[in-house]
């Protein structure tokens, strides 16, 4: 038996662990993107990507920028992360 493969844009199903306990869920990059966005904001393209990971990561923990007050929170946390890995502010 062979298994369908997904339709394009379907999620994909966790991976085989007997259950889904411990998977967040997916992120995605699009490396162009990040490219382009990295060079229009006058920032490296490895601190561009590690912040497109730490803010997708948060998401997947349940973060969200919905409102200003969540917005704060969740690039405060951005900010901390990103610290830890000698990465400046992105904000800033």
């Amino acid at each position: 038996w062979i298994p369908t493969p997904p339709l394009p844009g379907a999620p994909l199903p966790p991976p085989e662990t007997g259950g889904d306990e411990g998977f967040l869920g997916d992120i995605a990059l699009a490396a162009e993107t990040i490219a382009v966005e990295a060079e229009f904001q006058g920032k490296s393209l490895e601190h561009h990507a590690a912040h497109i990971v730490v803010h997708g990561f948060l998401h997947l923990l349940g973060y969200d920028h919905m409102n200003e007050a969540d917005a704060e929170k969740m690039e405060a946390r951005e900010r901390e992360i990103l610290a830890t890995l000698g990465i400046a502010d992105p904000y800033a």
